[in-house]
């Protein structure tokens, strides 16, 4: 039975049967309870019905049912008909509803409520709780709506109430009004614990460089951080590598005890790794007492970034082991992190591993999941294998995005297969699904990106295609890809043209760029193409060049030393090799680098 037939039949039952003080209390019990089908708060309402009404405490008694109904995973719709039909509402009955309508993702609704509500009696007046509902309904819609609604507030005399203060500092963050929203900070003179963490979350999300000064700030005011605090600061301190402020605020966070917390035990630890500061991160991660998902793939991700793959897949095998007994298990960042690293080492067999525990996990329709696949499999060589993920992602319409064919087009171009890099950039931009076709799949053409287009660069240079490949460079210079040559894109041309032996002509497209002045790379480039080619006054003049952008790099010593010594001119290799290049009057010694190797051993 309804609500639109239970209410008509309230008026026709006898009076009062029963005490109204009972069934409030069980009305508010099913309230807080929140019964996902709603069953007690239905039972409750039709003994409402049976006995005759809600009797003295009726407003009160429609309130628990009308909370009942819109707290609970249940009926939303008989919350409506219930309010709808009430004789005498008051301003609990409206923000009720209007909380409701709130939490079950329906802000226009409860706006539109709100403004009735205002509307329809002046003798009911909006409390706090109403008013905090209104600004969280405006948080989805549009900074007018919070605007105006503030504005009642301070008519209504509720201007220091820092609760609604807070709500609209809320409101206008996640509007990104960060300057009205610091106005508002600066003006409160009730800021709680609350109001800080709004800002700072503010900050986080749109003016990371804030945050120092703000964290002085508080410090100098005396308020003590909680653990939300701590968690957004030390994120913010991570973004921004600033690892002097991060090391006073773990000096605060050891001395208020808020360590033990996991979210801040994992901001402490991405603060550290972010700062290129390994072992720190390790003792952070260690000190976390209950470890999440996040924790063990951010260590992973930490490792690999400081250049140590092996000790990344050490830390997810240790989260593998962990896993049975704290019942953490592997996501898709965990995964890619994972295959990154296999990457990194050119570890065709671990990387495989990852690839059946995806499968086995049912992270085969991810892409970040795919894509790094893709990459492993490219990188180790084994374009067969990245082909096949690939073509499965096109079969089983899976997201290809912009980054999956750049890294299988790069794939081919390193792995000595250009005809394959190029005919797969030309189905890229058909969009795919030609009968014999490399990639396979049926979806729409995907924009190629900057980077697409350095590795058909790449591609053309390595296979020789100098035609082809300035054939592209120039429709990027027309705009028709919508992407601008940058260094990247040159630097791959002076390589195209340098290997064709078209040494001139890849000086003057140097000297012709619109980029000022040309990086060291592109000399660089351009002597080693005049190398190969023996053309030992192009050499000299990039060779000079280069050391005017970077003189510090031994690379083009080495190179300029390599190309007098492969003519036999050794009183120059000699020149060079005490660094005595015309020219340059800088008489530091330049030394190289010594080569290294590594081993994997696999257990």
């Amino acid at each position: 039975m309804t609500t639109a037939t239970l209410v008509p039949q309230l008026r026709k039952q006898l009076q009062h049967h029963t005490s109204a003080t009972a069934l409030s209390l069980s009305l508010r019990e099913c309230a807080e309870t929140y019964s996902p089908e709603s069953r007690k708060a239905r039972t409750s309402h039709a003994k409402l019905v049976k006995v005759g009404g809600p009797g003295p405490g009726g407003v009160r008694s429609h309130n628990h049912l009308l909370n009942a109904y819109a707290r609970s995973g249940g009926d939303l719709n008989s919350a409506l008909q219930l309010f709808e039909e009430m004789p005498l509402k008051n301003v609990v009955s409206w923000t009720l509803l209007i909380a409701g309508l709130v939490r079950r993702a329906f802000p226009l609704q409860a706006v539109s409520l709100f403004s009735e509500m205002h509307r329809s009696s002046s003798s009911i007046r909006p409390n706090e709780y109403t008013f905090v509902s209104a600004l969280q309904a405006c948080s989805s819609l549009d900074s007018n709506c919070a605007s105006q609604v503030y504005a009642l507030i301070i008519k209504y005399g509720f201007a220091n109430n820092t609760f609604l203060v807070n709500a609209f500092l809320t409101a206008l963050i996640r509007h990104g009004m960060l300057e009205a929203a610091a106005l508002l900070f600066d003006g409160c003179t009730h800021k709680d614990i609350v109001s800080w963490n709004a800002m700072f979350a503010g900050f986080l999300k749109f003016a990371c460089q804030d945050i120092p000064q703000l964290w002085n700030k508080m410090i100098r005011q005396g308020v003590q951080p909680d653990e939300f605090t701590y968690a957004t600061v030390l994120s913010g301190l991570a973004v921004l590598s600033d690892l002097e402020t991060g090391l006073r605020v773990h000096a605060h966070l050891v001395r208020s005890g808020h360590g033990s917390e996991r979210c801040v035990g994992n901001a402490l630890a991405d603060m550290y790794l972010k700062n290129q500061r390994l072992g720190d991160g390790f003792r952070a991660f260690e000190e976390i007492p209950v470890k999440d998902v996040r924790s063990w793939t951010q260590m992973a991700a930490g490792c690999l970034s400081y250049g140590e793959p092996v000790e990344a897949l050490g830390v997810i095998a240790e989260m593998r082991r962990a896993a049975a007994a704290a019942g953490v298990g592997l996501n898709e960042f965990t995964l890619a992190t994972g295959l990154s690293a296999c990457a990194s080492l050119a570890s065709l067999r671990e990387g495989e591993k990852f690839h059946s525990l995806a499968v086995k996990l049912g992270g085969g329709d991810d892409v970040t999941v795919n894509n790094a696949l893709l990459d492993m499999y490219a990188k180790c060589g084994d374009m067969d294998g990245a082909l096949m993920v690939f073509r499965w992602m096109g079969e089983h319409k899976c997201d290809r995005s912009v980054v999956s064919w750049t890294t299988m087009i790069m794939g081919y171009a390193q792995n000595g297969q250009p005809k394959e890099a190029l005919e797969l950039f030309q189905q890229m931009r058909a969009g795919g699904g030609e009968e014999g076709a490399v990639g396979g799949g049926e979806e729409g053409a995907v924009k190629p990106n900057g980077v697409t287009l350095t590795c058909v660069l790449h591609a053309c240079s390595q296979g020789g295609y100098v035609e082809e490949g300035l054939r592209h460079f120039r429709s990027m210079r027309r705009g028709e890809y919508g992407v601008a040559p940058g260094e990247d894109h040159y630097a791959c041309v002076v390589d195209l043209l340098g290997r064709a032996g078209r040494i001139e002509e890849a000086e003057q497209l140097i000297m012709g760029m619109p980029l000022k002045p040309p990086s060291a790379v592109l000399w660089k480039t351009l002597l080693a193409a005049c190398r190969v080619h023996g053309d030992m006054g192009t050499a000299k003049r990039a060779a000079r060049h280069a050391l005017a952008m970077d003189n510090r790099d031994p690379s083009i010593c080495v190179l300029l030393s390599n190309t007098f010594a492969d003519f036999g001119n050794w009183n120059s290799v000699g020149a060079v090799r005490k660094r005595r290049i015309k020219d340059d009057d800088d008489d530091d010694d330049i030394k190289k680098m010594p080569g290294s190797s590594w081993l994997l051993r696999v257990h």
